[in-house]
């Protein structure tokens, strides 16, 4: 390998590789996770191999920055492969391009970088791809452990230090993802939302700069929103400062008041909807059919309709709002 070019030679050709991810990230709390993943990525034996996990949970809680931190412990470089409805097979392996020559360069994916160089590739909102492109990976995620590219001509082994892993998103998707893909892609381990002491922390490391105010403001709402069952994520917290520290500070003299700035953010950032978060949850109950989702403890001793189920007191204020419309 050439480390001036960043190119590599597999078969007689020429392979230019994709620049690592650089970008500084720190895991904060739940530890027990990032365990798990690193669980994941060891070999305990020459004829052990590594698995490729699924890290499930709502958009903006962290996936791809638990593998980032996985990758830094590990003392690995980390490539993000972003996978979309329309990811071809080239665009997860090898791409031929027009160079200024004339000819036809190979420019590898970052997955085949990860795998030619040894080093860390997340394949970010996996479950937007389409089988095509997943059945191309297949050899890759099982003992066998390469790829062929049809493009260039070539089969790439994985270096022995090569890890991967597959972000999803628990919402409604393009594509299903094929039952023998999902059997590759074991474990999974899925991200609860941080706790109160967790969520302060990740909003000061990303805006230390913020009010302590303003921060004790988001945390209270996106603890309110977690315990609704809401999926309102420390990303939205974050975009939701943001805004809200843009806009007062738009106008020193006049600064907007610090309620009203967070107010208006809420609403700009998240939708009118985030304001009334009770309301939201009853909409969202209904929407699903009146059902309780998603189950908790309680669902296991008791039946929907029996009194002592713990959102049995939610359905009796419904049907007291209903009755008061209809007296009216």
């Amino acid at each position: 390998m050439s480390d001036q070019t960043k190119t590599v030679e597999i078969g007689g050709v020429t392979l230019h590789l994709s620049n690592p991810d650089t970008t500084e990230q720190s895991w904060i709390g739940q530890d027990a996770i990032l365990k798990q993943l690193l669980a994941c990525w060891l070999v305990v034996d020459p004829r052990d191999r590594p698995l490729s996990p699924r890290l499930l949970g709502p958009p903006g809680i962290g996936k791809t920055t638990l593998a980032m931190a996985a990758a830094r412990l590990r003392e690995q470089s980390l490539y993000i492969n972003q996978c979309t409805a329309d990811t071809r097979p080239e665009d997860l392996l090898v791409t031929p391009v027009l160079a200024e020559s004339g000819k036809i360069a190979y420019h590898a994916s970052p997955l085949v970088s990860a795998m030619l160089t040894g080093g860390v590739c997340v394949l970010d909102e996996g479950n937007r791809m389409n089988e095509k492109s997943w059945a191309s990976l297949a050899p890759l995620l099982d003992h066998r452990r390469y790829v062929e590219s049809v493009v260039a001509g070539v089969m790439i082994p994985a270096h022995p230090n090569f890890r991967a892993c597959v972000t999803m998103n628990e919402d409604e998707s393009t594509y299903e993802v094929p039952d023998y893909i999902l059997s590759r892609l074991q474990p999974t381990l899925t991200l609860g939302f941080p706790n109160r002491d967790d969520e302060m922390e990740i909003l000061k490391y990303h805006l230390p700069f913020a009010q302590v105010e303003l921060l004790a403001l988001t945390v209270e709402f996106l603890q309110q929103a977690h315990a609704l069952k809401l999926d309102f994520s420390p990303r939205d917290g974050i975009n939701l400062l943001r805004y809200a520290l843009k806009r007062m500070a738009q106008d020193p003299t006049h600064p907007l008041g610090r309620d009203a700035a967070w107010r208006e953010a809420l609403i700009c950032v998240l939708g009118e909807e985030a304001a009334d978060l009770e309301d939201l949850a009853r909409r969202k109950r209904r929407a699903m059919g009146g059902q309780h989702a998603p189950m908790g403890l309680g669902d296991l001793f008791f039946g929907p309709e029996d009194p002592l189920h713990p959102d049995a007191d939610d359905d009796d204020d419904e049907d007291e709002e209903e009755d008061e419309d209809e007296d009216f």
